[in-house]
């Protein structure tokens, strides 16, 4: 079994992505045909969300032309704040 500890982080990167493609979360709701809300929530946040659906994972890959790597990013803090 894994324990996550708190130098070990999952970077959500879906803001950073998103600016890359200069789109905003409204945009990006459109294309994917998630409510607004959902995706503003998704996007404001840092780290990876503890459940995201597969779906939705699929539906941002389509629309901002990437892969799920992109959009998450494995960031050891113990090392980074070295």
């Amino acid at each position: 079994m894994i324990t996550l500890t708190k130098d070990m982080a999952i970077k959500w990167r879906l803001k950073a992505v998103m600016a890359d493609r200069e789109m905003n979360y409204k945009q990006l709701a459109e294309l994917t045909g998630l409510h607004p809300i959902t995706v503003n929530r998704l996007v404001n946040t840092y780290e990876a969300p503890d459940r995201i659906h597969k779906d939705t994972l699929d539906k941002f890959c389509k629309a901002l032309n990437c892969q799920v790597g992109d959009l998450m990013r494995y960031e050891d803090d113990a090392i980074n704040s070295n």
